[in-house]
């Protein structure tokens, strides 16, 4: 049986009176993009730091293929490429010099370095500027030339901590492109706080909160999670009050709160109780009633409403 590509064990990690991680387990299977979410201080930063050999783990394991990241640390980082949050660049080399050095670093033979450096140049978009110094690169440059660095070795297994911080829209759409083409033959880990870049590129989602997992799933089961059937929009114009107690007095109808008000109308989210449909009975009454009703649909929550809902509920 396959090994997990990346898979930890009631990971901990403790400063003094604070702990970072507490008893974190999670698996990236081979192949797989996994985005891995938290608020700041969460402790993303920390995990992919003890992935990466950066940290020792207080109690707890973690496996790069099978291989333990502290026994076995010399052989799990030969297996990664890894883009810091925060890059450390030489900024008096230029970016070719900077990215050979560093490919001389990872063990790449001398007889493919220059075309490794070609490679990464190319993927990477950093063309215009490969003789220019890396002080003089602009912070989006900066950000490609450390994915460049994460990918020169041809690692297995790419962590990558916030990739398209700093980047315009087109290097965005850039960046995304090539991690969803790296996604077909290399496994990665991505942290990032944009969530719709989660939704369209990764396989599954980690949510991480306090220093402890709160939810592994696919984004699309996330959201089935928090609206399942028997979440609603209402937006009807009528007495606002006399609305929103006649629509909570509806069988099956569990919760009914205010989102917006505008131009007359008054925009209703109506939650059900186990998965009743009460669109039709919302229906007959607003003919009833006489309001005007503009829209009258099922509720699709958003990837970020499950990060906020989860992490607000870990942290209460």
């Amino acid at each position: 049986m396959t090994a997990p590509a990346i898979q930890t064990r009631d990971l901990t990690k403790r400063y003094e009176a604070t702990t970072a991680l507490d008893r974190v387990s999670f698996e990236v299977q081979p192949g797989e993009i996994m985005g891995f979410l938290g608020p700041n201080g969460a402790g993303k930063t920390t995990a992919m730091r003890i992935l990466t050999g950066m940290l020792s783990p207080t109690s707890g394991t973690a496996q790069i293929e099978g291989l333990d990241v502290e026994t076995e640390s010399l052989a799990t980082r030969r297996r990664l490429g890894y883009l810091p949050e925060n890059i450390s660049l030489y900024p008096e080399l230029r970016v070719e010099e900077f990215l050979a050095y560093r490919a001389a670093i990872k063990g790449v033979p001398g007889h493919q370095r220059r075309a490794r450096v070609t490679e990464s140049v190319e993927r990477c978009s950093l063309g215009d500027v490969r003789r220019k110094l890396i002080g003089r690169l602009s912070k989006g440059y900066r950000q490609r030339v450390g994915l460049a660095d994460g990918l020169i070795g041809h690692p297995s297994i790419l962590i990558l901590d916030e990739p398209t911080v700093g980047l315009d829209p087109h290097q965005i759409r850039q960046t995304r492109e090539l991690i969803k083409e790296l996604g077909k033959n290399t496994t990665i880990l991505l942290s990032t706080h944009i969530l719709p870049e989660v939704e369209m590129l990764c396989h599954r989602v980690t949510i991480i909160s306090r220093g402890r997992i709160v939810a592994v799933d696919t984004p699309d089961n996330l959201r089935r999670r928090l609206t399942g059937s028997g979440a609603f929009r209402v937006e009807l114009k009528g007495d606002t009050a006399a609305a929103q107690q006649a629509l909570s007095q509806l069988p099956g109808v569990a919760n009914v709160h205010r989102r917006d008000e505008a131009g007359g109308f008054t925009l209703f989210g109506l939650e059900a109780q186990g998965g009743t449909d009460v669109r039709e009975a919302i229906f007959r009454l607003a003919v009833e009633r006489h309001w005007t009703l503009r829209e009258l649909a099922k509720d699709q929550a958003s990837l970020e409403d499950v990060f906020i809902q989860l992490t607000t509920k870990e942290s209460e």
